[in-house]
C-alpha cells in the first residue's frame, strides 16, 4: 500500500469515527509528514531540465571538448613571434685522413739546395770552382736521397669530446599567410565546439522533453486502463447475478469475462509501459528512484508566435545551421592555407654559442619548394570543392529544418483544435453520467449503463492526454528545429493554457 492510499485510509477513519485528541494529532503529524515527502520527492519539468543539464555524461563530454578547443586557440596566439631555444650539443669524435706529401718533399728539397748554394757560394774564393761543383753535387745527391726516405702519404688520427651550449633563434618573416589561418583555423574550431555544447544541450532538453511527458502520457494511460478493469470487473459482477437469477446465458456471462480479461491484459502493458519511461527518465536524470512529476502535460490554446516569424528567425537561432556555417568557414581558411603553401618563406636565424669560444651565426633563409611529391594545385582545387560542398549542405539542411517547422506548428495547431473538439465532448459525456446517474436511482435505468458513460468519460480524458502529449512533441520539435528549445519551460504557465491531470 503506498503512502497516498493510507493517507485516504486514515482520513477515511477520521470523517467516520469519533478519534481522540491524540489520534487527531496523529493525523494531522501523519499529513504534514505526507506534505513534507511528497513535496520532498516531487520534481518540476524545470527542475528535471537543470538536472538532467548538469549531470548529463554528454554535456560535460561536449563541455570538455569546447575548453580543449579555446586552450588550443589560446596556444596559437604566439604564432609569428621569435622561436628562442636552448641548445647543448655533446658529442665525441674520431678522423682519420692521408696526407699526401710530395709537395712538402720536393719545397724541402728546393729549400736544402738553395740554402747550400748560399753557403757554398762564400766560400768560393777559397776552394776552385771544380771542387765547389763537386761538393755541390755530392751534397744535392745526399739531399735528395734522404728526403726520399720519407713517405709520400702521412696518416692523421684526431680524436675529440665536445660539449658546447649554444642559444638559437628563428623568427618567421614571411609565411605566404600560413601563420594568419592556422590561428584563425584554431579560433573558429573554438566557436565550433562553443556551438557543438549548445546544440548537445538542446538534444538534451529535447531528450528529457520526450521522457518527462511519455512518463506523465503512461501515468494517464494506466489511469484510464486501470478503471476500465474495474469497470469490467463490475460488469462481470452483475453478469453472475443476472445468470444466477436467469436473466442471461452462462455463455453472455463468459462473454463479459473475456472483456474483463483483456481489460487486465491492457492493465498489465500499460504498467510495463510505465515501468520503463520511468526507467528512462530516471537514467537521464541519474536517479534511481521514481519522483513524483509534477508539471501535468498541457495545450496552449492559442499560437504565441506567427509561423512566418520562425521560418525568418531560425538561421540565426538555429545551433545545427550556425555550426554548418562555421564549417563553411574552415572550409574556407583551408582554402587560404593550400594557397599559402605553394608560397615561398622566409625566416631569419640566429645561434650563440655559450663557451669560451663564443662562435655566432646570424642569417636570411628563404625557401621556395619545387617539388615534393604532393600537386599543391590538386589540394587547391580538393580544398574549394569541400567548400562547396559545405555551402550546399548549408542550403540543403535549411530547407529541411523549414519542412520540419512547417510541419511541426500544423501539429501544433491540429492538437489545439481537436482539444476544443474534445472539451466540447467532455461536456457532453459529463451530462450523460449525470443523466445515467440520475435514471439508475430513478429505477429507469440499469448500472452496466452507468459504468459505460463512466468509462466514456475516462476514454475522453485518456484521448486528450494522448492529444496533449502530441502538442508537447510538436511543440518541442519546433522549438528544436527553430534553435529555441531552451524557451520551452516558457510555454509551461502560459494564459489560455488546458492541463491534464
Amino acid at each position: 500500500m503506498t503512502l497516498q492510499q493510507r493517507m485516504i485510509k486514515m482520513n477515511f477513519r477520521c470523517a467516520t469515527s469519533p478519534p481522540p485528541v491524540k489520534f487527531l494529532f496523529g493525523c494531522m503529524a501523519a499529513l504534514l509528514l505526507c506534505s513534507e515527502v511528497t513535496r520532498a520527492e516531487g520534481i518540476s519539468y524545470v527542475e528535471a531540465e537543470q538536472q538532467a543539464l548538469t549531470s548529463s555524461y554528454s554535456t560535460q563530454a561536449s563541455q570538455a571538448f569546447e575548453q580543449a578547443a579555446r586552450l588550443d586557440a589560446q596556444a596559437t596566439k604566439g604564432l609569428g613571434r621569435p622561436r628562442i631555444d636552448l641548445n647543448v650539443r655533446a658529442y665525441k669524435f674520431h678522423s682519420e685522413v692521408d696526407l699526401p706529401l710530395d709537395s712538402f718533399k720536393q719545397n724541402l728539397e728546393n729549400t736544402l739546395s738553395q740554402r747550400l748554394s748560399e753557403q757554398l757560394s762564400q766560400v768560393g774564393g777559397v776552394l776552385p770552382p771544380d771542387v765547389l761543383n763537386t761538393i755541390q753535387t755530392g751534397a744535392n745527391t745526399a739531399i735528395s736521397d734522404g728526403i726520399n726516405q720519407f713517405p709520400n702519404y702521412a696518416n692523421l688520427s684526431i680524436e675529440d669530446e665536445v660539449i658546447r651550449p649554444t642559444i638559437s633563434l628563428v623568427m618567421p618573416i614571411y609565411t605566404g599567410g600560413l601563420i594568419k589561418s592556422a590561428k584563425q583555423i584554431a579560433t573558429i574550431q573554438a566557436m565550433r565546439a562553443q556551438l557543438s555544447t549548445e546544440q548537445q544541450q538542446d538534444i538534451q532538453r529535447f531528450e528529457i522533453i520526450q521522457a518527462y511527458f511519455n512518463t506523465q502520457l503512461q501515468t494517464q494511460l494506466v489511469k484510464s486502463s486501470q478503471f476500465n478493469a474495474d469497470a469490467m470487473q463490475k460488469h462481470v459482477n452483475n453478469a453472475f447475478k443476472l445468470e444466477q437469477q436467469g436473466f442471461i446465458s452462462k455463455g453472455q456471462r463468459m462473454q463479459f469475462e473475456v472483456a474483463r480479461n483483456n481489460a487486465l491484459r491492457l492493465l498489465q502493458n500499460a504498467q510495463s509501459n510505465l515501468n520503463s519511461s520511468q526507467f528512462q527518465l530516471n537514467h537521464l536524470l541519474h536517479q534511481q528512484t521514481n519522483g513524483n512529476l509534477t508539471t501535468p502535460l498541457f495545450v496552449n490554446t492559442k499560437q504565441t508566435l506567427p509561423l512566418n516569424q520562425f521560418l525568418s528567425s531560425y538561421p540565426n537561432q538555429s545551433n545545427l545551421i550556425r555550426k554548418m556555417q562555421i564549417d563553411t568557414q574552415l572550409a574556407d581558411e583551408n582554402v587560404k592555407a593550400q594557397r599559402a603553401a605553394k608560397k615561398p618563406t622566409v625566416f631569419a636565424f640566429a645561434e650563440y654559442s655559450l663557451d669560451k669560444n663564443e662562435n655566432w651565426i646570424v642569417g636570411v633563409v628563404a625557401r621556395y619548394n619545387l617539388f615534393g611529391g604532393l600537386d599543391k594545385n590538386k589540394s587547391i582545387e580538393s580544398a574549394e570543392l569541400k567548400r562547396y560542398g559545405s555551402q550546399l549542405l548549408v542550403e540543403r539542411t535549411k530547407q529541411e529544418i523549414e519542412n520540419i517547422i512547417q510541419k511541426s506548428y500544423s501539429e501544433m495547431g491540429s492538437s489545439q483544435q481537436t482539444q476544443t473538439l474534445l472539451n466540447d465532448n467532455k461536456r457532453a459525456a459529463l451530462e450523460n453520467l449525470r443523466i445515467q446517474e440520475l435514471s439508475f436511482r430513478e429505477n429507469m435505468g440499469t448500472a452496466n449503463q452507468v459504468i459505460d458513460a463512466q468509462n466514456a468519460v475516462q476514454v475522453i480524458d485518456t484521448e486528450m492526454a494522448i492529444n496533449a502529449y502530441k502538442y508537447v512533441l510538436s511543440l518541442a520539435t519546433l522549438l528544436q528545429s527553430h534553435g529555441s528549445i531552451s524557451q520551452f519551460k516558457t510555454y509551461l504557465n502560459q494564459p489560455n493554457t488546458v492541463y491534464i491531470y
